[in-house]
């Protein structure tokens, strides 16, 4: 694969390549246009394609906060066009890495020394190349070892990237006034915490230590010693992605139990911890040859603070959903419903969001729930696209909804991918046997 030698970090310069992507964009419209004046029939897959082909091509050598986004959208199969998911999906394992002498350059700046003089032996060819760093295997003492060495200029260039894609932003979600700054500074936020890795080896340290109580998931040991702010050394983890593992595995044993697995961790950090690894794509997941789940990136963690836990998961009990009067208090409370609506608003979103939630909070309700059941995720694809169609949705307000909707939504969403992909049929609260260890609430 081609090698990367220089990333843009001004501000101008992500801005140039985000400008001569749009106008690759304008040109695949142009040509579409021309084509369907004499072939009315013509679908959008072919504009799609082009579209997404340049888009992707135009950030992944950006890299950082501007791939990230791709890479988040990727995980919306049920909103995004095919093409963009089959495209984006690249940017979660395959991107154009670093090249040697940038690396070695990285090195010096961050530990003092050149990674020949850290580790007994250092590709310098990465095995893995994602939106924010890319992953370098070494040796030390007899050990296996990843080295995640983040990109240059990432972390102060999210600011200006943001700033570049809110007029899209603005624009896709209908965003208005001033409770739309709540929504990018959260996104800001979390993706400066993504590129702190001083944060992410305390968070992975912790996270590793409180959920070791549950069976059949591993994670790497981590090394302060050989980690700085933009580099982070752990154990190399032998195995396959999740994704991998679930195009091939037909074994519906190992299925189930990996599945209980992942649901366990997650729903283990969201009720337990009440802090969660918020960006759940298959990239951060692998399986060990003895079925295992290994769990290898923690730079994203969500706390949820208990005022919106409360509320949130009492709307997952069938007999809140149903009691119109407690429905629509916790639909205040989550900032959902606000007090200068008119009636017609209240009575569009209350029943918006009562049709969504009776859907969504299917698998919380039962004893067991067979995520292999393609009538339930039918069921999401047809009210995703219902709603995306309308007109009357258009109009409103998209200011919906308290800031920590972005990152937990978009946990149950990859959570609710990565289960279904599987087709695991789990027990819904098996996560309550666990407790961890030396734990204080």
């Amino acid at each position: 694969m081609k090698t990367i030698d220089h990333i843009p970090t001004s501000k101008l310069q992500r801005a140039s390549k985000l400008v001569s992507t749009g106008v690759k964009v304008g040109a695949n419209y142009a040509k579409y246009y021309g084509k369907k004046v004499v072939n009315p029939s013509l679908s959008k897959e072919e504009l799609n394609e082009a579209n997404a082909e340049d888009i992707y091509d135009g950030l992944k050598n950006l890299k950082g906060s501007a791939l990230k986004v791709a890479q988040m959208l990727s995980m919306e199969k049920n909103i995004m066009p095919r093409a963009y998911v089959e495209k984006f999906s690249l940017s979660q394992f395959s991107v154009p890495p670093l090249s040697a002498p940038l690396v070695r350059k990285t090195f010096k700046k961050y530990l003092g020394n050149y990674p020949e003089d850290l580790f007994d032996t250092f590709a310098a060819q990465s095995v893995n190349a994602a939106s924010i760093g890319q992953v370098h295997q070494a040796t030390l003492d007899g050990k296996k070892l990843a080295v995640k060495i983040q990109y240059p200029g990432v972390a102060s260039s999210i600011s200006s990237d943001l700033a570049l894609v809110k007029p899209i932003a603005k624009k896709m979600f209908n965003l208005q006034g001033e409770g739309k700054e709540k929504y990018f500074k959260e996104v800001e936020e979390k993706l400066l915490e993504e590129t702190n890795y001083h944060l992410e080896l305390e968070q992975s340290i912790a996270m590793a230590k409180d959920c070791s109580v549950i069976p059949n998931i591993k994670f790497p040991e981590y090394y302060p010693e050989l980690s700085s702010e933009r580099i982070l050394t752990m154990d190399w983890m032998d195995g396959e992605h999740l994704s991998e593992f679930a195009a091939r595995n037909n074994d519906q044993v190992k299925t189930n139990n990996l599945g209980q697995a992942l649901w366990d961790f997650y729903m283990f950090q969201i009720h337990v911890l009440h802090r969660v690894h918020a960006d759940p794509h298959p990239g951060n997941f692998m399986v060990s040859k003895l079925g295992e789940l290994i769990a290898i990136d923690f730079g994203c963690i969500k706390h949820i603070p208990k005022e919106f836990y409360i509320p949130y998961f009492e709307l997952a009990d069938p007999k809140n959903i149903n009691n119109s009067v407690i429905f629509e208090k916790k639909l205040y409370e989550l900032e959902i419903l606000r007090e200068d609506d008119s009636p017609k608003n209240v009575k569009f979103f209350s029943e918006l969001f009562h049709e969504m939630l009776s859907l969504f909070t299917q698998p919380m309700q039962q004893e067991t729930f067979d995520f292999n059941d393609n009538d339930f995720f039918d069921k999401i694809g047809k009210l995703s696209e219902k709603y995306s169609r309308d007109t009357e949705i258009r109009k409103m307000n998209g200011n919906r909804g308290s800031k920590h909707f972005l990152y937990i939504n978009r946990t149950f969403f990859g959570l609710y991918n990565l289960m279904h992909d599987l087709g695991a049929s789990i027990t819904v609260n098996n996560f309550k046997n666990y407790t961890p260890k030396n734990w204080v609430a």
